[in-house]
C-alpha cells in the first residue's frame, strides 16, 4: 500500500489501538496545527467524544464546560430525570448551534446509562451522579472501553473504592477524579511546598468536619439511615433507577427535585451519600494527603476523641504527623493552640498545616493563603497568595491525559486513597471508639466489626 493510499488514522482509532496493546509504550498524541479549523478548533473526526451521566446541579456546571471546548465533542447526556436530560440536550444542541457545526449529529439522551456506554462512537464518560452510583457506573465505564471523570467520593466504601482502582488499571484506562481543588495553580504551590519540606517536619494538620445538624436536627459526625416519608414520585423521574444499587427507599424530594435543592442533597443519608466526605472532606483529604506525600497510602490509627488522647477525631500517619478534625478553624486556636490567636482561618476544602518552621493554610472561599513567619512567603515564591476556584485545569488535564495516555492530577488510586480517608472517620464515628488501619493491606488489626463496614452489600439485580 503506498503512502498516498495509506488510511487516514484518526484519534479514535489511536486510542482504541493503544488501549489494546496491554504494556506497550504509547507515545503522546499531538494535534498539529495544521489538522486544525481556521478558528483554532479541532476538527470533528479529532476531537475526543464524550457522554455526561448524571446532570444535576454540579452536573449542570460540568455539561457547559465540555459543550463550550471546541476540542469536545458531546454525543449524549444521561439522566434517569427526564426534566433534567432535556435540559442538558436542549443546552449541547443550542450551544453547537451557535457554531454551525456542519456535522453534528444532535445530542442523544438516555435513561439508562448502560445504553450509553453501549455505543462505541463515545470515547469517555463524566459522572456526576450521586455517590451510591460512582464506583459501580465507573467501573461499568471502563469495561465498556471508556475514559473516566467521575465526581468525588469515587465510592461509598473502602472495597468499593478498591475494586474500581483495580479495574481501571486492568483496563487500562484513563481515570480522573473530579477533586478540582487540586489543580488550583495555587493550592498547588503551597502543597508542593509543604511536600519538598518547607516547614520542615509537619506536626499537625487540621481540617473541616461538620455534624449533620442544619436542618435535619440531627447531632451526628457520620451520615445515617433516615427513615423519610414516601412521596409521590414526580412525573419523568425513574425512581427505581435512581435509588439503583442502594437498599431500597421510597421517594422523598429531599433527595431529589427540581430545581434541586442543593448541590448534594442526598449526601446526609448513608445509603445515598457519605456526609461530611460529599460535602468538602474528599477536596481536603486529596490535598492534604499530596502535601504530606502520602496520596497514595493513609493513616495508620484513628484515634477517636472518646479515648481521651485528643479532643477531637485524629489520624496519625506512620510517620508520626497528625491529623485532627475540627469542627470549626477556632479550635485550631482555642482548643489545640497550635497557630497564633491572630493567624486568620477562614475558608473551606483544604488544610491548616504546623510544621517545625512555621504554618500556612491551603483554604478557598475564604480569602488568601495565610501562614507564618513571614519569611516563609519568600520561600514559597507564590505567584499570588489569592486561591481562584475558576483557576483550575482539572478537566484540561484530564482531556490530556486522554490523548497521552499519561496519568492525570488526580488518578484512580489517589481518588480512593482520599475516599477512603472519609471512609475510616466514618467507621471509627459509628463504632465510637479507635482504630488501627494498615494503609497497604487495607485492614484493620484484629478487628472484625470494622472490617465488616470496608463493604456493604448491593439491592439486586446490581453487583459490583
Amino acid at each position: 500500500m503506498t503512502r498516498m493510499n495509506a488510511p487516514r488514522i484518526t484519534r479514535r482509532t489511536f486510542l482504541t489501538s493503544a488501549a489494546c496493546c496491554s504494556g506497550a509504550v504509547v507515545m503522546p498524541w499531538v494535534i498539529p496545527a495544521s489538522a486544525r479549523g481556521a478558528d483554532g478548533s479541532v476538527p470533528p473526526s479529532e476531537r475526543i467524544t464524550v457522554g455526561l451521566i448524571g446532570h444535576g446541579l454540579m452536573g449542570h456546571g460540568h455539561l457547559r464546560r465540555l459543550a463550550g471546548d471546541r476540542e469536545i465533542q458531546v454525543l449524549a447526556v444521561c439522566d434517569v430525570d427526564s426534566v433534567r436530560r432535556e435540559e442538558g440536550r436542549q443546552h449541547v444542541e443550542q450551544t453547537y448551534a451557535t457554531r454551525a457545526e456542519s456535522k453534528y449529529d444532535g445530542c442523544a439522551t438516555y435513561n439508562d446509562y448502560r445504553e450509553l456506554l453501549a455505543r462505541p462512537d463515545i470515547d469517555a464518560v463524566v459522572i456526576v451522579t450521586p455517590d451510591h452510583w460512582h464506583a459501580l457506573q465507573a467501573i461499568d465505564a471502563v469495561k465498556a472501553g471508556k475514559d473516566v471523570y467521575c465526581e468525588k467520593p469515587i465510592s461509598l466504601t473502602i472495597r468499593q473504592g478498591r475494586w474500581l482502582v483495580e479495574t481501571v488499571q486492568r483496563y487500562g484506562r484513563i481515570f480522573q477524579t473530579g477533586t478540582q481543588y487540586r489543580s488550583i495553580s495555587t493550592i498547588r504551590q503551597v502543597c508542593n511546598f509543604v511536600r519538598a519540606g518547607g516547614l520542615g517536619k509537619v506536626k499537625s494538620v487540621f481540617t473541616l468536619w461538620g455534624k449533620l445538624a442544619g436542618n435535619l436536627g440531627v447531632d451526628s459526625y457520620a451520615p445515617l439511615p433516615f427513615a423519610l416519608a414516601a412521596e409521590p414520585v414526580p412525573d419523568g423521574l425513574d425512581w427505581d433507577l435512581w435509588v439503583g444499587p442502594a437498599p431500597w427507599q421510597p421517594y422523598n424530594s429531599a433527595y431529589h427535585r427540581n430545581p434541586s435543592p442543593g448541590v448534594v442533597p442526598w449526601a446526609f443519608h448513608e445509603d445515598f451519600g457519605a456526609g461530611a466526605v460529599t460535602w468538602y472532606h474528599s477536596h481536603a483529604a486529596d490535598v492534604i494527603q499530596y502535601a504530606l506525600g502520602m496520596e497514595n497510602s493513609g493513616p495508620v490509627e484513628i484515634i477517636h476523641p472518646s479515648s481521651g488522647t485528643f479532643p477531637t477525631l485524629t489520624y496519625r500517619y506512620a510517620n508520626g504527623t497528625l491529623l485532627h478534625h475540627v469542627d470549626n478553624w477556632g479550635m485550631v486556636k482555642d482548643v489545640y493552640k497550635a497557630v497564633p490567636t491572630t493567624a486568620r482561618l477562614e475558608g473551606n476544602f483544604g488544610g491548616v498545616f504546623v510544621g517545625e518552621r512555621g504554618w500556612v493554610t491551603s483554604m478557598s472561599t475564604g480569602g488568601p493563603i495565610e501562614g507564618g513567619p513571614e519569611e516563609l512567603f519568600k520561600e514559597m515564591n507564590l505567584t499570588t497568595r489569592e486561591v481562584n476556584i475558576g483557576d483550575n485545569n482539572h478537566h484540561a488535564n484530564w482531556f490530556e491525559s486522554i490523548r497521552t495516555r499519561r496519568p492525570p492530577n488526580c488518578p484512580e488510586e489517589i481518588g480512593h486513597r482520599g475516599a477512603s480517608l472519609g471512609h475510616l472517620a466514618i467507621i471509627a464515628y459509628k463504632l465510637q471508639r479507635s482504630l488501627r488501619w494498615d494503609p497497604a493491606t487495607e485492614q484493620f488489626a484484629n478487628d472484625e466489626a470494622a472490617n465488616r463496614l470496608c463493604a456493604r452489600a448491593t439491592r439486586s439485580p446490581w453487583r459490583i
